[in-house]
């Protein structure tokens, strides 16, 4: 492909005008889709380290330990020592489980208002095109 950085110029884009659009279907309840991504894995795969959670969501440090500090000053996470003490494991707290719903509701109903303008078939080509890159990522 002649011109890969209009290419990637365009999926920056993409990314930009989701994130808008989850930090807008958010804003009602004090989030941001960073907080969000932090909320949707711990609801998804229980108690995991920092390091962890960077890892999977390919976010650096310092933001996430800023993520985590304004979850945890929100009531929405717990941290826990584990069997080895130096680990500290990050779960959902009983707040958060509670709020989860109403969160995760208000961004699905985003997500619909975004996805569908696309027809079906493009949406099925994105998301296989997707799954690809990431395993290559």
């Amino acid at each position: 492909m002649e011109n890969n950085h209009v290419f990637f110029h365009s999926i920056h884009q993409l990314s930009r005008h989701l994130t808008k659009h989850l930090n807008e279907a958010l804003e009602p309840f004090g989030l941001f889709s960073s907080q969000w991504s932090v909320l949707y894995v711990l609801k998804e795969k229980g108690k995991l380290t920092q390091t962890e959670l960077c890892d999977y969501l390919a976010v650096e440090a310092p933001p996430m330990t800023r993520t985590i500090q304004r979850l945890a000053r929100h009531g929405y996470i717990e941290r826990h020592s584990g069997e080895d003490r130096r680990k500290k494991y990050i779960q959902l707290s009983k707040k958060a489980e509670v709020e989860f719903a109403n969160w995760e509701k208000a961004v699905l109903t985003a997500q619909q208002g975004v996805i569908e303008r696309v027809p079906e078939a493009s949406q099925k080509q994105l998301q296989l095109l997707v799954t690809v890159w990431l395993k290559h990522i």
